[in-house]
């Protein structure tokens, strides 16, 4: 049974920086991708960025480009994401995601909470 943990969120002023982290227990099998979306009331929830897990490359949402970074560990089965010069439209929950590049097995963490004041 894999589960996706996610930690790091937290309250931050405007300008400033967190990370996320995603940790994977259990084996997802094959390959997969790891991304970041994000969750707000009234809203539909958001890509925010994602990695495939072996090769390392990456996507991200427009809004977000040039401010945060996803990345990961393999060794730990951990991803991150470093969110940079964060704004109060960035709060949100961030909710991690993986999902295998064959047959489409989906897994998501509970999520974190980012709050980012004025």
């Amino acid at each position: 049974q894999v589960q996706l943990v996610e930690s790091g969120g937290g309250l931050v002023q405007a300008g400033g920086s967190l990370r996320l982290s995603c940790a994977a227990s259990g084996r997802i099998l094959g390959s997969f991708e790891m991304a970041w979306f994000r969750r707000t009331p009234g809203k539909e929830r958001e890509f925010v960025a994602a990695i495939h897990w072996s090769g390392g490359s990456t996507t991200y949402a427009d809004s977000v480009k040039d401010r945060f970074t996803i990345s990961r560990d393999m060794a730990k089965n951990t991803g991150y994401l470093q969110m940079n010069s964060l704004k109060p439209e960035d709060t949100a929950v961030y909710l991690c995601h993986a999902e295998t590049v064959v047959g489409g097995t989906s897994y998501w963490g509970q999520g974190t909470q980012v709050t980012v004041s004025s």
